[in-house]
This record gives C-alpha cells, sequence and structure tokens, in this order.
C-alpha cells in the first residue's frame, strides 16, 4: 500500500534504530551508483537512501537519474556521512516513473535562473526555491483563516462572476456566452445582453468588497479569501491579471479600529510562518543574501529577509496623515535633487517609489498612511469633514510599497448617492448595495490584502510572478 509510506521531512526528524520504513520520492542526484538523494517536498532536505554496491541490476542502476520518481524500503539508520543524521539503506528500490536525463529540463547541477523557470512553470514546483516559496504560502494561507476564525470572524465566499465594478476602474474581464461571430446587437448597435446568459452584462470580479459589506451589515465581521482579476495590460514585477485578495469587512468599527486589525494581521501572518517555516525562511534568506551580492552597494537591503520579519514584529506600524507624507517627500533629499521620476505634489496618488522612499528610506519601519485626498479615491470611502479627503488607509511596507488599501465605509445614504452621482456610479444598479444604508445603517469598515503581495514580502522574492503557482499576465495563459 502506498498510504504505508512515511515523508522525507519525518524521516529526518525520527531517530534511527533500525527500523523498516517506506519513502516515495523524486531522484536529486545519485552518486557513485550508491548514493540517492531523494525528494518529495515535504522538505528542501533530501534523504540520502544507500544502495548497496552489486546488490542491484545495471538495468535499474542506469534508470535511477535526476526527475525519476522511486519507492525505497529499507532500514533507518544512523548516516555516517556529512550533512544528514540518518539515512536509509536500501532493500528494494522500485521504479515508479522513469525520466530521461537527456530531455528533462531541470539540470539541478547548474542553477536555473528564475526567468528560464518561468518559462517551465509547471515543473518549478521541483527545486529548492519553489518548494520554500510554496509551503509559506500554504502555510500563509492557513494562518489566515486561523486569525479571523479565533476573532469571531465568519468566511464568506462572494462571487467571481459579478456585474458590479467595485472599485470603478473598468479593467475587467467579461463574461458571456454569447457567439464572438454572431453577437447580437440592438437597435442602436450595442450588444444585446438580454440574450446573455445573466440577461445582462458580466465581469469577473475585480473585488469581493461590495458583497462582503452586504455579509458583515448582518453577521457583523467576514472575510473573504478568493482570486479576484485585473484585465490591466501590466507587464511589471507587481501586477498579475488573476490575484488573491484577502477582505474583511466589519460592522461598528471606524478607520482606527480598522487599521488596528491590519497591523494586527500582518504581525500574526509573519509569526506563524516564523514558528513553522523557520527552515524554508532560511533557505530563502539565503538566497536572497546571494542575489544582494550582485546588486550595487546603495541599492542593497540594510537587514537580512528574516532580520526584516523580526524587525516588523518588534516595531508599532508608523501612522501618518496623506498631507504629512507628501510634505516629507517635498522636503526629501531625493526630491530636492530631482530623484524621484513622478512628481510630488498634493493631489497625487502616491506612486512605488514614494512609497518605498517614506518605509524604506524615511521611517525604516512600516507605515501606514490616512486621510487620502477623496478625488483619487473610491466612492465608497468614508468623507471627512474637511471635504477634500475620506477615512481611507494604505499600509506600505519594505521592498514593496502598498500592501493593504482599506477604509471606513461611507454609511451615510445620501453622502454615498451623492459621490456615487459625481463619479458617474450607475446608482440604480447599485440598489442592492444603497439597501444596508436604508435598512440599519451602522458604521463600518474593511479593508484588502494582496496575497500574493504579503508573499513577496514575507519569502523576499521580487517578481509577483514567483509567488503564485500558475501567474496569469498579458498573452500568458498555458497552464
Amino acid at each position: 500500500m502506498f498510504n504505508t509510506r512515511v515523508k522525507v521531512a519525518a524521516l529526518l526528524a525520527t531517530t534511527p534504530d533500525n527500523q523498516e520504513v517506506t519513502v516515495m520520492g523524486w531522484v536529486r542526484s545519485f552518486r557513485n551508483n550508491q548514493f540517492i538523494a531523494l525528494n518529495d517536498g515535504s522538505t528542501n532536505n533530501n534523504l540520502q537512501v544507500v544502495a548497496e554496491l552489486g546488490a542491484y541490476d545495471e538495468d535499474l542502476l542506469k534508470k535511477i537519474t535526476p526527475g525519476a520518481s522511486l519507492k525505497v524500503t529499507g532500514r533507518l539508520i544512523a548516516s555516517l556521512g556529512k550533512g544528514q543524521a540518518v539515512e536509509v539503506k536500501a532493500a528494494t528500490i522500485e521504479i515508479l516513473g522513469e525520466c530521461n536525463p537527456d530531455t528533462y529540463p531541470l539540470q539541478l547541477k547548474n542553477r536555473p535562473s528564475l526567468e528560464y523557470l518561468r518559462e517551465i512553470a509547471h515543473l518549478r514546483f521541483r527545486t529548492n526555491t519553489f518548494g520554500a516559496i510554496f509551503r509559506v504560502r500554504h502555510a500563509l494561507a492557513f494562518a489566515t483563516h486561523q486569525f479571523f476564525n479565533e476573532k469571531g470572524f465568519l468566511y464568506l465566499h462572494t462571487p467571481i462572476i459579478t456585474a458590479s465594478d467595485a472599485e470603478g476602474a473598468g479593467e475587467m474581464f467579461r463574461v458571456s456566452t454569447l457567439p464572438f461571430d454572431h453577437t447580437p446587437r440592438k437597435e442602436d448597435g450595442t450588444i444585446d445582453f438580454s440574450e446573455d446568459f445573466f440577461g445582462r452584462a458580466s465581469n469577473l470580479t475585480v473585488s469581493g468588497q461590495l458583497e462582503g459589506e452586504l455579509g458583515a451589515t448582518a453577521l457583523s465581521e467576514i472575510y473573504t479569501f478568493g482570486p479576484t482579476f485585473r484585465a490591466e495590460n501590466s507587464n511589471t514585477a507587481r501586477h498579475l491579471a488573476e490575484f488573491w485578495m484577502i477582505e474583511p469587512e466589519m460592522a461598528f468599527c471606524d478607520l482606527e479600529d480598522n487599521m488596528n486589525l491590519a497591523e494586527a494581521f500582518i504581525r500574526y501572518l509573519i509569526q506563524y510562518v516564523m514558528d513553522h517555516n523557520r527552515e524554508d525562511l532560511e533557505f530563502l534568506a539565503q538566497r536572497l543574501a546571494e542575489e544582494e551580492k550582485q546588486r550595487p552597494q546603495a541599492e542593497r537591503s540594510e537587514l537580512g529577509l528574516i532580520e526584516k520579519l523580526e524587525f516588523v514584529l518588534t516595531n508599532q506600524f508608523q501612522r501618518i496623515t496623506y498631507t504629512q507624507a507628501i510634505d516629507i517627500l517635498l522636503e526629501s533629499p531625493a526630491y530636492k535633487k530631482k530623484k524621484f521620476q513622478y512628481e510630488v505634489k498634493w493631489g497625487i496618488d502616491l506612486q512605488s517609489e514614494h512609497e518605498r522612499y517614506l518605509v524604506e528610506k524615511h521611517f525604516k519601519k512600516p507605515v501606514i498612511v490616512t486621510g487620502y485626498p477623496k478625488d483619487i479615491k473610491a466612492f465608497y470611502m468614508r468623507q471627512n469633514d474637511d471635504g477634500k479627503t475620506v477615512a481611507a488607509m494604505d499600509i506600505l511596507v519594505p521592498g514593496i510599497g502598498e500592501i493593504v488599501g482599506g477604509s471606513q465605509r461611507e454609511e451615510r445614504l445620501d453622502r454615498l448617492q451623492a459621490r456615487m452621482q459625481e463619479m458617474h456610479i450607475p446608482v440604480e444598479e447599485m440598489w442592492w448595495y444603497l439597501d444596508t444604508r436604508r435598512f440599519g445603517t451602522v458604521p463600518h469598515a474593511g479593508f484588502g490584502l494582496g496575497f500574493e503581495r504579503m508573499m513577496l514580502f514575507v519569502t523576499g522574492m521580487t517578481n509577483i510572478r514567483d509567488v503564485i503557482a500558475f501567474p496569469r499576465t498579458p498573452k500568458s495563459a498555458e497552464f
């Protein structure tokens, strides 16, 4: 039976007592026709399997190549070699799947570049780098559910197909069953969606927030955690067409409550990974340190990966207003020496270079910026008394910039309707959303954390395509 196997991670932590074990995995290397490095993805560390010289058929030995899968039964003994405490002295070796070394694209003797691995993303899980990344991703996802469950939140599954555009950005993937070659049209030439599956225009969701508010205004505290989609033609290292968002919504909650929860959530995620994935973080920290050596001195991080994570855990996030942020940028040496690519003035949407300056150069710790101009923010954000700003907040972290965006929501029906009309949001179509303000409205707030942005921060990776299993980007949807 296959379910009698023991995972490599468990065997490496087992006290050897000549006990019989069965292990299965993929060959990483085979030395001297005797020493097999076997890995099953449970850890980056390989288990050494010793095949006694002369005990196995030559044809079988030829099939033990990198990438081949094996079933090994043998005795777990103390290892005499360096680098491992235990090894398995094989009694039987069975080839489960052969791997032609001449065509196998992962030759681990030469460390493949991340660019090359993106071209063979279906196999990159077999490398140490991506093994560590996706074990960390699993841990962060599990910790997310654990955090909100401990706080009494309900996990709400918001729709992936929706008729609303939460951000008002219009960069959406359309969902339709209408034929492309004979699309039905009205007399004025516009598409007749009455013949479509849903009877109206629909799209893949850009956010679960609006539906999340419906849940929060009855259940008090909910969170969503699922895929979201943006049809932006962007090929940067920070954008994906399909990515995952964590979006809590809380009734009876203001902006300060919102900031407190978001900060506590980020700390919780980091602490969980530090406690449960230390080995993977240490591997990724070493990888990042080697990568940093290739950069100019001025571009190197002052802290290593683990030191950076520990720093976030032990330091309160700095809280400033948007107006204070602009003043700091205007007084900065970078601005005075014209090192910013984008202009700095009150009313702009802060660019990544501005956010990273505030975090990495000025405060040297995570920063929460509040009170953004209403003209650059979404219609649902609560309007402040000054008439110019809204009760919004963004959390900025080193190396990434914005990782969380949120706000207190506008609970006053008249103010919300007026703002929607100003921004040309179809009030009639949003009747269901406005009902939450008509029937027992309450102060409420929420935020969105980009899961892949959090992954970049925790793993030290620099390209968002390397922290999601199957990246969806312009002209790329192969798997």
